[in-house]
């Protein structure tokens, strides 16, 4: 019977599945690439050959106040081996440069100080002028109107900044089409006001707001906006492989740089969808499935391949709950996933509510398809989240197996749902 290893926080699962059922597994070819050099030197070979842009060190000639907007703790950005180089590059040329590292949390709650120490080591939490951002509290400027209408509104850190850069990593994402270049500023230091306006229901709803996808993608057009408009100069994006490594490393322009990055994870990451019954899927393991709400990404992978009615049997580990408490309660009190859908679509998009887009999704996932949920999380939080709570990969498919009625319904297995792109 073929094995499949599910990732499931720090751990992984092994399952079997009977070869009779077996309908594929669906994995990135990142898994089998070769990176051509260490993490350390693919970053210092992009940081040395940026595309579209200056070296970071020249740009940094005679800036006195630089920020470097980093990645929070939802994301398993490699920051220790990327922030320490972007850093020396900066002070090659500028010893003396006022350097402000900026956690770009969107509208996630705060990175605690020994997350910082996880992302980046005890010596630059130790050493560098860390501030951790805040959609509702830190100072905020008005920097004028993205293309779709909205206020742009972006921590006064970034805004005030001599030289903007950042650093991050690039991923399929299941309505920007790639995480990572301009997504470090919105959502990653933008107001809560800016992230919901883009995140509205009707850009969501878009056939262009889905994983992979940019050129006509209203929600990356006014990212890349908010981006240019702040000033973001440059980035040092890479993409990582199942086991966090870096396998490739871009640097440069926020949008020239980033496009390369993309059409390199692509090429290595598209698979084509095999229809089953039931679909299992994960959202890689830690740091990606510590709560529901991230979780809905891992399960647009399995959305793709499950038959109209059937099973997403979704493992994320869930230690931090559900993730969002509007996200929650959306879910808890309003059964009828028709009119929850009719509802958010009927918001207007400068009313657009916390999370929204992210219940949006979930209920769009659940009109299809039944969701089984392997976690950690408790029972009643599940199941007010319309979904059927399971404790191993064993009980989800058996539960699975009792909502089809079938114990002999095929089976396709996504070990990681957010390193794919299903076409």
């Amino acid at each position: 019977m073929p094995t499949v290893t599910l990732p499931y926080g720090k751990d992984s699962i092994p399952y079997q599945i009977p070869d009779d059922r077996f309908a594929g597994e669906l994995v990135s070819h990142l898994r089998e690439y070769q990176a051509p050099a260490s993490q350390a030197d693919l970053v210092a070979a992009a940081l040395a050959n940026p595309i579209g842009s200056p070296r970071l060190s020249e740009l940094a000639r005679g800036k006195k106040n630089v920020v470097l907007i980093a990645s929070d703790h939802t994301r398993p950005v490699p920051s220790k081996v990327i922030v320490p180089q972007m850093l020396a590059e900066i002070r090659s040329q500028n010893p003396d440069a006022d350097i402000t590292i900026l956690i770009a949390t969107g509208c996630h709650r705060g990175t605690t100080r020994d997350e910082l120490v996880g992302k980046f080591g005890p010596q630059i939490v130790q050493d560098e002028k860390i501030v951790v951002h805040d959609c509702d509290e830190s100072e905020m400027t008005h920097v004028g109107q993205l293309p779709s209408g909205g206020d742009l509104v972006v921590n006064r850190i970034a805004v005030d900044a001599d030289l903007l850069v950042a650093e991050g990593f690039i991923e399929p994402h299941f309505f920007a089409g790639y995480s990572g270049g301009r997504k470090s500023v919105l959502p990653g230091v933008a107001s809560r006001t800016t992230v919901l306006y883009n995140h509205n229901a009707a850009f969501i709803a878009s056939d262009k707001a889905r994983t992979g996808v940019l050129d006509g993608n209203p929600i990356h057009a006014d990212m890349l906006y908010a981006a240019r408009t702040v000033g973001l100069a440059f980035i040092c994006n890479v993409v990582i492989n199942e086991d966090k490594e870096v396998v490739y490393a871009v640097a440069g322009d926020a949008d020239e740089a980033h496009r390369t990055g993309c059409r390199f994870l692509a090429s290595k990451c598209q698979v084509d969808a095999a229809e089953a019954d039931i679909v299992i899927s994960t959202n890689g393991g830690y740091p990606l499935d510590q709560n529901i709400y991230q979780a809905v990404k891992g399960m647009t992978a399995a959305e793709a391949c499950v038959r109209p009615g059937g099973v997403v049997v979704m493992l994320a580990k869930s230690n931090d709950g559900h993730g969002g408490e509007e996200f929650y309660r959306t879910f808890r009190d309003e059964k009828d996933l028709g009119r929850l859908t009719s509802t958010f679509l009927s918001t207007p998009k400068d009313e657009t509510r916390v999370d929204q887009w992210e219940s949006q999704i979930l209920a769009r996932v659940l009109t299809k398809a039944s969701v089984v949920y392997v976690s950690d999380a408790p029972a009643e939080m599940v199941t007010d989240m319309h979904m059927t709570p399971a404790h191993s990969v064993e009980e989800g498919v058996t539960k699975a197996e009792q909502i089809l009625r079938d114990q002999r319904a095929s089976i396709v297995a996504i070990p990681d749902g957010v390193a794919v792109m299903v076409v």
